[in-house]
């Protein structure tokens, strides 16, 4: 078996984390004669798909060669989100006053106690994606080690071999660095080596600033570190809107963020202490010294190592392996689901297409990840969150949209909070109350975006949402003002004169 994946710091937390991830007393079983599923890769695509396959009865096998629990619990949502909450504490404690609490000026933050805290969590949190349960709970023969395909039915682990009916390719994806001189040899943090920290920088500039870039640009300013983000595009969450990033933009300048929009790299170096990176902007050149850089620019597919060429399995190397809307690869026996074959990669999205993957790999359905309707939230203080169509994409495929915008400062709840910043939105397919998407940008914005994807996926225009009574007060009352605000675009001025008449008439 494969040496014991390195997870830094030797703590307690993380030998519970590795104990249960990657065990290093394990020993894989021998294989059945035929398996109906092997999956490829224990992140959330590979657990789900395994997890409810053998619910169903069938034998399966899953391979993991380094974390059971993949991305989300080692190095992704998990230790992410246990530290952008610390960083909320803090900004909450140092904007206290504005509700008539005095807390001191000299708030501070114990770094290594929040980042042990993090580490406890997720350890605690590993109990459930554990080699023990797995193995144990749910009767899947739990290989360790580096799986690679032999044939067309064939996989092979540490020297052992395993048939299939069907197999599942979940390995996921890995973060990647921009081809930026003397990167590589200056050494560079990504979000799988940023949780390994027990010290806070002082001095951090992030390279990238999509959503893993300012989340964590955020937290760590929030935290103390003197954070510079460094952004080829003009603005931050280049994917959004431009006004729910300008949102976000403002709010990472209060925290004392330096955006350095439309920077390119030219070079980093090593000096004594410092890395140094060179940046050029409009025309001029300058060097910024710091004593970390965090790189967020971006993933690549893992499919190295697992030899898919002798299972006729067609990939790339940039957007992984090909398959088609039922998730089905060129061989038609194998699968695969999650970032490995996925653009969008999200744990949530990962989630659904492994559930695809076992209607039609066991059962024969034909079922669609095009169907999904695939909510994202960007985790920055105020949230961003999405679901469905912008207006530019609408646009785009010939649909005439109409946009209505809801300002958090029309809410009383956000408002009482103190959290008016941001807008919901929705774009409805004009003439009509069909939700092609929406926007949030609001504090709890990931929560609020679920009543926008349920009534998507249920087919549901925003008028049924209009006539469900929301609890008053709450921030998701936004979401109500917008089915109100529709209401108000029907009344055409024909509409008023008619009623208007009929009310008059009553009065007779």
């Amino acid at each position: 078996m494969e040496a014991k994946p390195l997870v830094l710091p030797e703590d307690e937390n993380n030998r519970k984390l590795i104990k249960n991830a990657h065990p290093s007393a394990w020993r894989n079983p021998d294989p059945s004669s035929r398996y109906n599923l092997v999956v490829i890769g224990a992140g959330t695509a590979g657990l789900v798909t395994a997890a409810g396959a053998a619910g169903l009865g069938a034998k399966v096998a899953l391979i993991e060669r380094h974390l059971m629990g993949g991305d989300c619990l080692n190095v992704g949502c998990v230790p992410s989100k246990g530290i952008i909450r610390a960083g909320r504490a803090v900004y909450d404690v140092k904007t206290a006053d504005k509700f008539g609490v005095t807390c001191g000026a000299n708030v501070s933050i114990d770094f290594a106690k929040a980042m042990e805290r993090m580490r406890r969590i997720r350890a605690g949190i590993s109990d459930h994606d554990s080699v023990e349960r797995f193995s144990k709970e749910l009767g899947i023969d739990v290989f360790l080690g580096q799986g690679k395909f032999v044939g067309p039915d064939s996989i092979e682990v540490e020297g052992r071999r395993l048939r299939f009916k069907k197999a599942a390719i979940c390995t996921g994806a890995r973060a990647v660095a921009p081809h930026v001189p003397g990167i590589e040899e200056t050494g560079y943090l990504t979000n799988e080596t940023v949780f390994w920290l027990t010290e806070l920088p002082r001095s951090l500039a992030v390279i990238g600033g999509g959503p893993i870039g300012c989340e964590l640009a955020q937290t760590f300013a929030r935290m103390g570190s003197q954070v510079t983000i460094l952004q080829r595009s003009g603005h931050v969450l280049p994917r959004e809107d431009a006004d729910a990033a300008e949102v976000v933009h403002r709010a990472l300048t209060r925290d004392g963020i330096a955006l350095r929009l439309q920077a390119k790299i030219l070079g980093v170096e090593k000096r004594v202490r410092e890395k140094i990176v060179i940046v050029e902007e409009d025309g001029r050149t300058a060097a910024l010294a710091v004593d970390e850089i965090l790189v967020g620019v971006g993933r690549a597919p893992n499919v190295e190592g697992l030899d898919l060429e002798k299972a006729g399995i067609a990939y790339d190397h940039d957007e992984g392996v090909k398959v088609n809307d039922r998730l089905q690869t060129s061989n038609p026996r194998v699968f695969a689901a999650g970032d490995i074959c996925f653009p969008y990669k999200f744990t949530h999205t990962a989630d659904a297409l492994a559930r695809i993957v076992i209607a039609n790999a066991l059962f024969m359905a034909k079922q669609k990840a095009s169907a999904l309707v695939i909510p994202w939230c960007t985790y920055t203080d105020p949230e961003v969150a999405h679901v469905g169509m912008y207006e530019k994409e609408a646009k785009e495929k010939g649909i005439e949209v109409l946009t209505i915008t809801v300002p958090l400062a029309e809410v009383d709840r956000a408002l009482l909070d103190g959290e008016a910043e941001g807008f919901a939105r929705v774009h409805l397919k004009k003439g009509s109350d069909k939700l092609l998407g929406g926007t949030i940008v609001a504090r709890h914005a990931g929560d609020m975006i679920n009543e926008l994807s349920l009534a998507m996926t249920a087919g549901l225009g925003l008028s049924v949402i209009g006539k469900t009574i929301h609890p008053y007060p709450t921030q998701a009352e936004a979401i109500k003002k917008l089915a109100d605000a529709y209401s108000r675009t029907k009344l055409t001025p024909f509409i008023k004169r008619l009623f208007s008449a009929w009310l008059r008439w009553q009065r007779q």
